[in-house]
């Protein structure tokens, strides 16, 4: 990371409330010149959390604590096996453009899973990032869910590295039924959190120069 950005990898599971409070924090900072923007990896405790989108309907079996998270998007399964990565950026000085940087988020997951053997893409309609999945239906493994206040984003990824994908039973996930969600180990590729970081973190130059604001937008 540049050192403008701070880099924290967390090696223990981090409550998600307790997450979503130092975020809110963060945010405050870096809107404020208080502190470095931050890209920060973790994993949490299962929970299922809701965006400012999710339908009561779509939660059928409140199994975990449901937590509302501010975020875009609706129901959202988080746990362990699963990779998280909230990015919180200053988008004052990096274009003021939501949408781009949604979609450089985006690329950043595909472009890594791609350098790790899986093959992954966006999918018009429906939000996250899907693969083929063993029976070769499409399926979802990562999920993209972001929030910005006082252009300083919240937030960010998530990607299935080996989650107990029968968790998922207990939402309709992002909303969108008639798709699966698989992960990593079920495709045959295991992979350790480790791996996914280094692999996510020689993406990094690429993601942050996609933010740059072109010097022919207005």
């Amino acid at each position: 990371m540049p050192p403008e950005i701070k880099l924290r990898i967390s090696t223990e599971p981090v409550p998600y409330r307790a997450a979503l409070e130092e975020m809110e924090a963060r945010n405050r900072a870096i809107a404020s010149g208080e502190a470095r923007e931050l890209v920060w990896l973790l994993e949490h405790p299962p929970v299922y959390t809701a965006g400012t989108s999710a339908a009561a309907d779509e939660m059928l079996d409140p199994r975990f604590e449901v937590v509302e998270a501010g975020r875009g998007g609706r129901y959202t399964y988080h746990g362990p096996g699963q990779r998280i990565g909230y990015v919180l950026v200053d988008l004052s000085s990096r274009g003021k453009d939501v949408r781009n940087f949604v979609h450089s988020i985006e690329g950043w997951v595909i472009d890594t899973l791609a350098d790790l053997g899986v093959q992954s893409w966006r999918a018009p309609g429906r939000i996250g990032i899907w693969t083929r999945d063993i029976d070769g239906s499409e399926a979802k493994i990562g999920a993209i869910g972001v929030r910005v206040r006082r252009w300083v984003t919240m937030h960010g990824f998530s990607v299935n590295l080996a989650p107990d994908l029968s968790h998922f039973g207990g939402i309709v996930p992002c909303g969108i039924a008639e798709f699966g969600v698989t992960s990593m180990e079920r495709l045959g590729k295991p992979l350790a959190p480790e791996a996914f970081d280094a692999a996510l973190l020689a993406r990094a130059g690429d993601f942050l120069a996609a933010l740059k604001p072109c010097e022919t937008r207005r």
